[in-house]
């Protein structure tokens, strides 16, 4: 009976050290959070904007809202 509480016991210990060796989950990529207009480097990105150039990415930010995301600019109104 002791015998088995100590058993117990030390799997008890050995389970919960178990859980301190758990790894980093990151993807390796080493790049820290920057603005979101340097960011961008690859093919994605809109035709003719540049890294870095915030007053192009903040234009296009405000027409992307305007044009595609505004839900009063696509209303029609009727012709009696």
């Amino acid at each position: 009976m002791m015998r088995l509480k100590l058993v117990m016991v030390s799997l008890t210990a050995a389970a919960g050290l178990l859980g301190c060796g758990e790894k980093p989950q990151t993807l390796g990529i080493g790049k820290h959070d920057v603005a979101a207009y340097l960011g961008a480097e690859n093919h994605f990105v809109a035709p003719g904007w540049k890294v870095g150039d915030k007053t192009s990415w903040e234009q296009g930010l405000k027409a992307r809202m305007q044009n595609t995301q505004n839900e009063y600019s696509k209303m029609t109104v009727p012709n009696k």
